[in-house]
């Protein structure tokens, strides 16, 4: 196996050139009993037993483990050497995802703790570090069996079944180090575009401002787009947070730039440099796309014009490393698949997706809703753990143009009662709101599929196969709105329907065996002639509803003991994607 799988650049919306990549082969021990701690195995003195590929999970086969039992509880050790080149710079330590509880020391000393099994965390270890060579260990902290616990499609028994896979336990996206100024650095920014002013709002923070300096905080701004410049600018700063809005005016719908839409993916390249004293501090790379989307007159818009949705739903799983893609080329694979067959759009299901997917969507043109890992059942507890990963995840990736809408919660998972429970009705609301109160561009769906709440968006799951069926429930709004195709009410009691746009965001679901996996689906086909008729028949009512605005076919790829995907596991299609796309554009 490679010493550094995964090398690619994990942040690609903030990039600096000075980093590190942490992936590759560590030391690694289960803790079944529970006495790491006690016997201080942060220490880095035991000796551990097993080798694990990062940030390949144990059971994965990519992790060189691949074992299926429940072990809660992992740690992982690896040597840091500090590179001549970080010496007098702060030195930052980052985790993409790490399932779910981490503890972090470096030489010893605890640098970060973290709850939250898909958002990111950072630890600044410069004190903590020593010359020579360092000790990175790390403990994670998993529950398997907690079923309150925001954990996706990772089943609480032994074996996959049903719509549920293969847990994640432990680290599961890159690890890696960058260094950056010992006296102040950007830290964040968020980038709001308003098509309609031609600008761009940026709010930045920076870390290590102080106030009481004599010092000159400067930030410049660089705007361009392919290659030519577009705004160059450089403000004074005095604190270490601050906003600009910036005017482009090259920008229109024709011109030079231009809105970013899936079948345009029109990006603007924009270089942060922090000054302080007219020397140059940091240096960040980003980009944005300029692109609305709004709800007019019950149409949903994508800059300013009514665009019909046409999404898949991905899992995001894969057969070797279960929820961490085997390879950026398998990444922009599955991207470039998916517009092959004619969808714009995905529904990433029930997972927060490595950002290099979201990179991918928004270089090459695809639309996302970005969906929370849900639990499955509601407690006082689930609330805090789900509501301060569902924040992380929105700042992680609020400024991809590709994210077109937030979905917090799904098939009422987390609240399986919000029908008659009054608490779980509050928390969707409370989910809704708090997105809005985060986002002002994107619209949010307070429950996927049914039981909806307050929601910008009607969204329901229906996987009839009969296409008379189809065309009959979608012949209007009214028929739509007050059908149960899953035996559920598609509102609760008191949230009656409102004029929003009404999409079919699950459907389909057709099982088609052409490979060694054995599984199920909604439905099922007997050969390649048969597969396309069906396909046919559940997606042309859609298209030609007139009443329904977009939707999201499930599934992308097959997933363990699920065939029911457009693509086997190992993606490939099961009939020619020239003939699936020819049904997304009604040939």
């Amino acid at each position: 196996m490679s010493n550094q799988p995964r090398a690619e650049y994990p942040r690609p919306q903030f990039v600096r050139d000075s980093w590190i990549n942490l992936n590759g082969e560590w030391q690694f021990e289960f803790d079944d009993a529970s006495i790491g701690t006690k016997e201080k195995w942060h220490k880095g003195e035991k000796a551990f037993s097993q080798k694990i590929q990062v940030p390949f999970t144990f059971q994965s086969q990519l992790s060189g483990i691949g074992s299926n039992e429940f072990h809660d509880i992992v740690w992982y050790r690896r040597e840091l050497e500090i590179p001549q080149s970080f010496v007098g710079k702060r030195i930052l330590l980052h985790f993409g995802a790490v399932d779910y509880l981490a503890s972090v020391w470096v030489n010893g000393i605890l640098v970060a703790t973290h709850e939250g099994g898909h958002t990111p965390f950072h630890a600044d270890i410069t004190e903590a570090l020593q010359a020579g060579t360092n000790m990175l260990v790390v403990k994670a902290v998993d529950f398997s069996k907690d079923v309150t616990l925001p954990r996706g499609k990772q089943y609480w028994k032994a074996d996959s079944a049903s719509i549920f896979y293969t847990r994640t336990t432990g680290i599961w996206q890159t690890v890696w180090m960058e260094a950056v100024s010992e006296n102040a650095y950007l830290d964040k920014v968020k980038m709001t575009p308003d098509i309609d002013a031609k600008q761009i709002e940026i709010k930045y923070e920076i870390e290590g401002i102080d106030a009481q300096s004599t010092s000159k905080y400067q930030l410049k701004v660089a705007i361009s787009f392919k290659g030519e410049l577009v705004s160059e600018d450089v403000y004074g700063i005095r604190s270490g947070t601050g906003a600009r809005k910036i005017r482009l005016n090259d920008f229109n719908d024709h011109g030079l730039g231009g809105w970013w839409t899936p079948e345009k993916p029109n990006l603007y390249d924009v270089t942060f440099t922090l000054l302080v004293d007219n020397e140059v501090e940091d240096v960040v790379g980003s980009y944005f796309g300029m692109r609305k989307v709004s709800i007019e007159d019950g149409k949903l818009c994508l800059n300013n014009r009514p665009y019909f949705l046409k999404m898949v739903l991905d899992q995001g799983y894969f057969p070797d490393g279960n929820l961490t893609p085997p390879s950026d080329d398998a990444i922009k694979q599955d991207v470039e698949l998916t517009k092959a067959m004619g969808f714009n759009g995905a529904r990433k299901h029930q997972k927060l997706e490595d950002p290099r997917f979201l990179y991918w969507c928004d270089v090459l043109g695809l639309v996302v809703w970005s969906e929370a890992a849900n639990a499955y059942e509601y407690s006082d507890k689930y609330v805090g753990q789900f509501t301060k990963e569902w924040i992380a995840s929105m700042e992680r990736d609020y400024n991809h143009p590709s994210i077109i809408a937030w979905v917090p919660l799904n098939e009422s998972w987390g609240v399986p009662n919000i029908q008659i429970d009054k608490l779980q009705q509050q928390h969707a609301l409370t989910m809704y709101h708090l997105s809005k109160s985060l986002d002002p561009m994107r619209p949010v769906i307070s429950n996927d599929g049914w039981e909806l709440v307050t929601t910008d968006l009607f969204a329901i799951h229906d996987y009839e196969w009969r296409e008379e069926v189809l065309s009959e429930r979608y012949s209007s709004k009214e028929k739509a709105v007050h059908a149960m195709p899953a035996n559920r009410r598609l509102f609760v009691e008191g949230f009656p329907y409102q004029n929003q746009p009404i999409l079919v965001t699950e459907f389909g679901g057709i099982a088609y065996k052409k490979s060694e996996w054995e599984g199920w689906g909604y439905s099922g086909a007997d050969n390649d002639e048969d597969y396309e008729q069906k396909l046919r028949a559940v997606i042309r009512p859609l298209l030609n509803s007139g009443v329904v605005q977009g939707y999201c076919y499930t599934q992308l790829t097959d997933v363990e003991q699920e065939i029911n995907g457009l693509l086997t596991y190992d993606r490939k299609p099961k009939i020619p994607v020239e003939i699936i796309k020819a049904i997304n554009d009604r040939k």
